[in-house]
Parts: structure tokens; C-alpha cells; sequence
């Protein structure tokens, strides 16, 4: 009895933390590594604020909802999934866009890898930094 409430009160803890943006389900990954899984990538999307490409700048994306870099035509689909780019919400995504937003107009087949999301948010995270 004392270690099933001893396991409840990590896991609330953990839930809160979580909550509060504190901790994260994904791990964190290798920035190096993610620069070069973003190879992948930057044919569709620059780095710098108010670049756009095939695809949106992805300057700033941390915290920022989806569909909402200026200059930038959107899909409904995007437009309407209610997203805002979490490391866990990235990396569901990037496993298959066609299947977490159907109708996306990103081509991108995803990242089956775990360790590749891992590294790519960690990269994004460093290099793209957070949404203002």
C-alpha cells in the first residue's frame, strides 16, 4: 500500500511538472545530431525569422501556434488543427504529418525514428528558439 501511494505521488508530481511545462515526455536529444536530421528539412524551411520557403519559417517555433507565420499560405487542415508546437506536439507530428494533420500540404513522409525527433527538437529548440 505505501509504494502504490509513493508511485501516485511521483506521477502527480511528475503531472504537474509537466503541466507547468517544467518536464517533458520527449527526451532530450543531440542538437548536433538534430542539425543533421534538419537536412532534411531546410529545402522547405529556414531557420531565420521571415524566411519562407516551400514551407513556413520555422524561426521561433517553440510555443508558437501552427499556422501562424506571416506571409505564409497555410492548408485548412493546418489552419484548423488547433496545434501549438510543444516538444511532445512536434514530435507526434513529425512521426507522420499526413497522419497527425490529414490534409497537411506538407509532403514530408515524418521521422519514424524516435532518437531523429529526439535530436531535431533539441536542435530546433537550440537553434530556432521559442516563440516571442
Amino acid at each position: 500500500m505505501r509504494h502504490s501511494i509513493a508511485i501516485l505521488g511521483a506521477f502527480a508530481f511528475t503531472f504537474a511538472l509537466a503541466s507547468a511545462g517544467i518536464v517533458r515526455a520527449v527526451e532530450a536529444g543531440d542538437a548536433e545530431s538534430g542539425k543533421k536530421v534538419f537536412a532534411k528539412c531546410q529545402a522547405c524551411h529556414s531557420l531565420d525569422a521571415g524566411v519562407n520557403k516551400i514551407g513556413p519559417s520555422l524561426h521561433g517555433i517553440m510555443g508558437r501556434p501552427a499556422a501562424s507565420v506571416d506571409g505564409f499560405k497555410y492548408s485548412d487542415a493546418m489552419k484548423n488543427a488547433q496545434l501549438t508546437w510543444t516538444p511532445d506536439v512536434l514530435d507526434h507530428y513529425l512521426t507522420n504529418p499526413r497522419k497527425s494533420v490529414p490534409g497537411t500540404k506538407m509532403a514530408f513522409p515524418g521521422l519514424p525514428k524516435p532518437e531523429d525527433r529526439a535530436n531535431i527538437i533539441t536542435y530546433l529548440e537550440q537553434a530556432a528558439g521559442a516563440a516571442p
